[in-house]
């Protein structure tokens, strides 16, 4: 049995174009998912996926019963594979993340989804925190534009940014290519 885990984080309909946020680059990252979940299933490792709900509070976006909830169908998960619900952006906090993946014998991680600058970066940033041996994949990740102090930072300086610090210090980050190929 493999002791790694696919990590599929919010790869959900709000995220494409016809959803309430739009990321930058969405649809090339979920080709990219498919691709890493297609190789996880054939090596025998685990594939978690991870589902954001908004809790009551903040209903506009990601509302539990929604068309915009559900994990998007380039990345749906088999009757088989885990389904993890949070609602925070590290998918450990307040869930049955962690113990699924010791229940299984994981001891490496690999994390693709949305949104490099929130969800990916917590998750990452736990994941290694925890001791899990832990990639991010890039390309197989997506963000948007964020403002900040009057001006917009640009979607692809957001994801370098968050990319670049989760390599300096929580994990290796490659890109799906690579990641394949090794």
């Amino acid at each position: 049995m493999s002791q790694r885990a696919v990590i599929v984080i919010d790869i959900q309909n709000e995220y494409f174009p016809d959803g309430k946020l739009p990321l930058v680059g969405i649809v090339h990252a979920a080709a990219n998912a498919a691709r890493v979940i297609q190789t996880a299933r054939a090596r025998g490792d685990a594939v978690i996926h991870v589902q954001h709900e908004m809790q009551e509070s903040h209903p506009s976006i990601f509302a539990p019963n929604t068309r915009g909830v559900e994990i998007n169908p380039i990345v749906q998960p088999l009757e088989r594979e885990a389904l993890v619900v949070k609602h925070y952006p590290n998918a450990f906090r307040d869930t049955d993340l962690k113990q699924r993946l010791d229940a299984g014998g994981v001891k490496e991680v690999v994390i693709i989804g949305a949104m490099s600058h929130m969800c990916i970066d917590a998750t990452s940033r736990a994941a290694a925190d925890y001791g899990y041996k832990t990639t991010i994949l890039h390309d197989a990740c997506a963000t948007c534009d964020l403002p900040f102090g009057g001006i917009i930072v640009p979607a692809v300086q957001v994801h370098a940014a968050f990319m670049a610090a989760l390599g300096l210090a929580y994990g290796t980050v490659t890109t799906t290519s690579d990641y394949l190929a090794a």
